[in-house]
Order: structure tokens, then C-alpha cells, then sequence
């Protein structure tokens, strides 16, 4: 009976470890594509770390272990915060993409850049040529 109690004390903290660890964007230099396509990863990762977070908090419920049931609480609210930060974080990003693909023309640097509409494999590009 106390082996499970180990076995679940360090069940909760890996979850924890886990909920912690998720990565976090530290490229700032990624297209606006690439940067919502990484942020819906790490939305699951934190999502994932969240329900196995809680699952080491049930497990602490079931086993009457309040170490195990705080840490997988902990966790999992921890988790849900990062994962709620992220959501936000990718509609944010989503509308920048829109916004800037919306556009017909754009200028940078002094440069006139045209949206330019390409077609590969049967489907519908844009990209943006100077002009």
C-alpha cells in the first residue's frame, strides 16, 4: 500500500514537471504562418500536460493522497492558464495573417511589394513579389 503512494506522489510530480516544461515561441523571426502553426502545437502540448496533470490529481483523490491531489490541482490550473494564453495568442496571430493577406500591395523598407496569386498541386497561393 505505501508503494502506490510513492508510485502516485511521482506520478504527480512528472505531471508536473511535464505541465511546466512545455515549450515556449522563443523565435521571433517566423512567418506569421509558421508562427500559428507552432502555437497550435504547443496549445496541445499544454493542453495534454493539463489532463495528465488532472489525471494525477484523480488519481491522488482515489489514493487519499493530498500531496498527490494538491500537485496534479497545481498542474493542471497551471496548464489550463498556459493553454487559455495560447488560444488567445493564435487568433491574435491568425488576424495579423489575414490582415496582412488581405492586402493587395504593401510597403517595406521603401519597396513596393504586389500580391501575386500562385498556383501549386491544385491549389491557391498568394505571395508577394516587389513591384
Amino acid at each position: 500500500m505505501k508503494h502506490n503512494r510513492i508510485y502516485a506522489a511521482v506520478a504527480a510530480v512528472a505531471a508536473c514537471a511535464v505541465a511546466m516544461s512545455a515549450p515556449i515561441n522563443a523565435s521571433a523571426q517566423r512567418s506569421l504562418d509558421d508562427a500559428s502553426h507552432h502555437r497550435q502545437k504547443t496549445k496541445n502540448d499544454w493542453r495534454n500536460a493539463a489532463i495528465g496533470s488532472g489525471g494525477a490529481a484523480v488519481l491522488g483523490l482515489l489514493t487519499h493522497n493530498n500531496t498527490v491531489t494538491a500537485l496534479g490541482a497545481a498542474g493542471s490550473l497551471y496548464s489550463l492558464s498556459r493553454y487559455e494564453h495560447d488560444r488567445k495568442s493564435q487568433s491574435k496571430i491568425d488576424r495579423a495573417r489575414a490582415d496582412r493577406y488581405g492586402r493587395s500591395s504593401y510597403y517595406d523598407h521603401g519597396h513596393r511589394y504586389v500580391r501575386k496569386t500562385v498556383t501549386r498541386n491544385g491549389h491557391k497561393y498568394y505571395t508577394y513579389q516587389r513591384g
